[in-house]
């Protein structure tokens, strides 16, 4: 068994929640309240831009250069395709400049985005890389999931046709090949490591949806002064 099959065997009930979480059923049948989404194109957007930059500390972190240049194009993925693609959102749910400009993000995104910089921090590329492969690769699964609904919303549609295509999928299987790849020279107490931070993160993926569908907010933002942005 690789070791991308152990944690992904590992994370299976993590993930099963994922599945059935009301947020992605009802992106599937059109029961997903549209500011629940709307909120969630926001908080994901936040989310991406520090996403990105974390594939970037990957790269950097790469002991060869195609490691490197491959990272650099995941980047560039990140910006050109799923930025732009919820910029395509953030036009159809009528998101205006000035929304964007008082978003702060929740505590979930605040603490998802902290918990990939942390493995950036103080890990190796194969820290960083078990840290953002649920991202890769759950959604992948609920865009395979998914791919025969058609919900009535057009957003909700293009969402799934956007993590159900080959585009993604080639992504999504460099990352795993990776990870497997570093894991065959890796110790024990790495591996371990990296099987923690791939289930916090698996964790973090259902608080997400959670967070979405409960458009949680900071427990006392009536009495913050200064918004969180970063």
């Amino acid at each position: 068994m690789r070791f991308t099959d152990e944690l992904r065997q590992k994370a299976d009930p993590i993930w099963e929640a994922s599945f059935n979480h009301p947020f992605v059923q009802g992106l599937g049948d059109s029961t997903l309240p549209l500011d629940r989404f709307r909120y969630y194109v926001l908080q994901d957007a936040y989310y991406l831009s520090h996403f990105a930059k974390t594939q970037a500390l990957a790269a950097a972190k790469a002991d060869s250069l195609e490691v490197t240049n491959s990272m650099a194009k995941h980047v560039q993925g990140t910006y050109e395709a799923e930025l732009d693609l919820h910029r395509t959102f953030m036009k159809q749910l009528n998101i205006s400049e000035k929304d964007q400009q008082a978003f702060e993000p929740a505590p979930t995104a605040y603490a998802y985005t902290s918990h990939m910089y942390r493995a950036s921090q103080f890990g190796q590329l194969g820290d960083v890389i078990a840290a953002i492969l649920p991202c890769y690769w759950l959604y992948a699964e609920i865009g395979e999931q998914l791919k025969n609904k058609t919900p009535k919303e057009p957003v909700y549609q293009t969402w799934i046709q956007a993590y159900h295509s080959d585009w993604f999928m080639t992504l999504v299987k460099e990352q795993i090949d990776r990870l497997d790849q570093l894991a065959e020279t890796a110790s024990e107490t790495e591996k371990a490591r990296w099987t923690d931070l791939f289930l916090k993160s698996s964790q973090y993926e259902y608080l997400f949806w959670e967070m979405a569908y409960t458009l949680e907010k900071w427990p006392m933002e009536a009495y913050r002064q200064v918004p969180v942005t970063n």
